[in-house]
């Protein structure tokens, strides 16, 4: 089993960027595929971006490609998401997830563990 922890959340103007981390423990990170999710009241968590065990593939939801940029450093057993040019749109609760499955990247249910979450909210 791995345990997930998110940080790096905030409140933010339009514009502005944020880099969240998730540091895992139990397990080694370089176990999983890591994703990146969000979810906004009243929505359905959706995908954001996955990157693999090595870091060689990744892949982002169309909504953030070019903005948002997911990266791993398993040394420290933490994967990051950076997220630029932030828009209202993209305030959320954002959570990181391990997977061992690289099939249905997309799907929340692809993903076993999860962090519990860090608050991302943009200002217009």
């Amino acid at each position: 089993q791995v345990q997930l922890v998110e940080s790096g959340g905030g409140l933010v103007q339009a514009g502005e960027s944020l880099r969240l981390s998730c540091v895992a423990s139990g397990r080694t990170l370089s176990s999983y595929a890591m994703g990146w999710f969000r979810q906004a009241p009243g929505q359905v968590r959706e995908f954001v971006a996955r990157i693999s065990r090595t870091a060689g593939r990744t892949y982002y939801a169309d909504s953030v490609k070019g903005r948002f940029t997911i990266s791993r450093d398993n040394a420290k057993n933490t994967v990051y998401l950076q997220m630029n040019s932030l828009k209202p749109e993209d305030t959320a609760v954002y959570y990181c997830a391990a997977s061992q499955s690289g099939y249905n990247y997309e799907s929340p249910l692809q993903y076993a563990y999860w962090g519990q979450g860090t608050q991302v909210t943009v200002s217009s």
